[in-house]
């Protein structure tokens, strides 16, 4: 019976009263995002039947066409975030921020990630952040604001099931959206994401671009028994960083978008307050790391609201060998032992 079940308003409730924070509640604010999120998921299972929107193929301020469900998702998340009275708004989809009310949070959203999977109907999902709000109206250095300040973080998968994953700082939980009830439902308490990995999760067709550490570390795990590691690791890619981000706090592993060559005027490619920052929080908070290769990436502090950043995160062990080697293999080239000369990948030529 869902009376017996502990529903999302049930758990902000109960955790609202066990740890009671000055600077105001933001369960209102995360209720209001968990509905739209239901409303989301309810127009990705629609697929070829959905209606076309108005902005569809416009261009966003990322230089990115925008899809029918950016546009429906980004318009649910900003009408949640009026409806939670929240002091102001931010986007990867808007130029600049949104300044509402004197509210006491801020909301900052990717509202559809994974959007270049819609066409072949793979998993898409949203990512959120709420932080403080300065007592004025919200301005875009407000925004500015390190990875460790976010008062909650989470993201919704929309997949076979609809999973809103979040934290609050006190450990990682999933609820999943019971369509029959409309509600999201407590079904995984206090993730922990496994301390050994046997999957990694890369773009390999970005490796010419790559610093040498990371393709060292991604060689040893090809070689697998027979290389370095002495165990065979799966790889694994989804173009989404909710999936890879859910995969990982389910069965664990590792995922690297790293830094690389590939445009050199961009240090990385995942937006740090929309993406990176959130997802950080959740990998800590199930016993994770996350990095950018170099540093902590919690303790970046933005420069840009737009601001990219390579993202490394998973099981600790696995983010703190090629954090190592970031800093003990990172200068000149790299020599593979699988794609040299005489490498296991070596091509003939002729």
């Amino acid at each position: 019976m869902l009376a017996e079940r502990t529903t999302l308003a049930r758990f902000l409730a109960e955790d609202r009263r066990r740890h009671p924070e000055p600077g105001g509640d933001p369960g209102p604010v995360i209720l209001e995002v968990a509905r739209a999120c239901a409303d989301v998921a309810g127009r990705v299972a629609l697929g070829a039947l959905r209606e076309p929107q108005a902005g569809a193929g416009e261009v966003n301020v990322q230089g990115e066409v925008q899809h029918d469900l950016d546009v429906v998702a980004g318009d649910r998340f900003l009408s949640a975030g009026e409806r939670g009275g929240v002091a102001g708004m931010a986007s990867e989809e808007l130029s600049g921020p949104v300044g509402l009310t004197r509210g006491e949070f801020l909301l900052v959203f990717d509202p559809l990630d994974g959007s270049s999977n819609i066409d072949v109907n793979v998993a898409v999902g949203s990512i959120f952040s709420i932080l403080r709000a300065p007592d004025a109206p919200a301005t875009a250095r407000d925004f500015l604001q390190p990875g460790t300040a976010q008062v909650c973080a989470g993201y919704a998968l929309y997949g076979p099931a609809t999973v809103l994953v979040l934290t609050l700082g006190r450990g990682v939980h999933e609820f999943t959206l019971d369509p029959a009830s409309g509600e999201f439902v407590l079904t995984r308490a206090s993730i922990r994401i496994p301390r050994h990995a046997r999957e990694f999760a890369v773009n390999a067709s970005n490796r010419r671009f790559w610093e040498p550490a990371v393709r060292r570390y991604v060689d040893e795990c090809v070689a697998g028994r027979a290389g370095p590691r002495h165990k065979d690791f799966n790889m694994r890619w989804v173009a989404s960083l909710v999936a890879e981000a859910h995969r990982i706090l389910t069965r664990g592993g590792v995922f690297l978008y790293p830094r690389d060559s590939k445009e050199p005027a961009r240090p990385g490619r995942l937006r740090l307050l929309y993406e990176a920052a959130p997802v950080a929080f959740l990998v800590e908070q199930a016993g994770g790391a996350a990095s950018t290769g170099r540093d902590r990436l919690l303790d970046v502090v933005p420069t840009d609201l737009h601001q990219r950043i390579p993202l490394i995160f998973g099981a600790a062990e696995e983010v703190a060998l090629i954090d190592r080697y970031h800093l003990e293999f990172n200068d000149g080239s790299y020599d593979s032992p699988l794609y040299g000369t005489r490498g296991l990948f070596r091509v003939a030529v002729g």
